[in-house]
């Protein structure tokens, strides 16, 4: 009778054993490893045509997902002094400044991202008014049916502006918590109604209805500088600070193709 050595068989059961057991291993850790912390944006609406685009580019790049979160510059300051949570907040210099002193935002991390002006609407396929001069806008504002704007950062600018040039428009004036409110109500609107707002607001409905009949006159224009920050309880300081960096870069770009400059 030949003697079988089951020897080699044996040590060879015990290494694949070994090699799963592993392999079982570095699944479990995998699995247990946290994911890739997204990100949380919160910015203000007139940014919004930049933001979204620069987001959208950072987590093709990188993977880790950017989730913005868009509202004007007053409900924002109410939302972080509630207590919500994100990593980044983009809203305007003053408004961040105003952070900074209490603590809330990391000021000495700001990455500025450029200004914004305002514009007039009307409909799309209505007369353009003649806005050339604070005169002509003065006229315009007078013949109109509807004089539309929010009552964010640029319509407490409007709601002054037309009070120095002399314009009487409060009896026909509509306005909006936030600038879809205004450009939804000149795109569905009718007879000669004029909206006032951010000019990138304006250029995100331009072909949707609503048409740019131009920016305010130089000599009444408003710009607000918006920039970027972290904020201090960021729940991804890292991520955040990564983000940032971009928007000093590559994502920079993304605001200035929206007209943010």
């Amino acid at each position: 009778m030949i003697a079988h050595d089951f020897a080699p068989s044996r040590a060879k059961a015990k290494l694949g054993a070994m090699k799963l057991i592993v392999t079982l291993a570095a699944l479990a850790a995998l699995a247990a490893a946290p994911a890739r912390a997204d990100i949380k944006v919160l910015s203000a609406g007139a940014v919004e045509s930049g933001i979204r685009p620069a987001a959208e580019a950072y987590a093709k790049a990188t993977g880790v997902k950017v989730e913005v979160s868009v509202a004007t510059a007053p409900e924002l300051l109410r939302r972080i002094a509630a207590g919500e949570a994100a990593d980044v907040l983009i809203l305007t210099e003053a408004g961040l400044d105003q952070l900074a002193k209490a603590g809330t935002v990391d000021g000495s991390r700001r990455v500025a991202l450029g200004r914004v002006g305002v514009g007039v609407a009307v409909r799309d396929g209505a007369l353009k008014p003649d806005i050339a001069s604070a005169e002509a806008l003065k006229r315009a504002v007078g013949a109109a049916d509807r004089v539309v704007y929010n009552q964010a950062s640029t319509g407490l600018y409007v709601e002054g502006m037309l009070k120095k040039i002399g314009a009487e428009a409060s009896a026909k004036t509509v306005r909006y918590a936030d600038g879809n409110g205004v450009m939804g109500h000149i795109r569905d609107g009718k007879g000669a109604e004029i909206a006032f707002g951010a000019m990138t607001e304006i250029m995100m409905y331009q072909g949707k209805g609503v048409a740019l009949a131009g920016p305010l006159p130089e000599a009444i224009q408003n710009y607000t500088a918006y920039a970027a920050a972290p904020l201090a309880k960021a729940a991804d300081p890292d991520g955040a600070r990564r983000f940032l960096d971009d928007l000093k870069g590559p994502g920079k770009a993304r605001f200035e193709a929206a007209g943010i400059r």
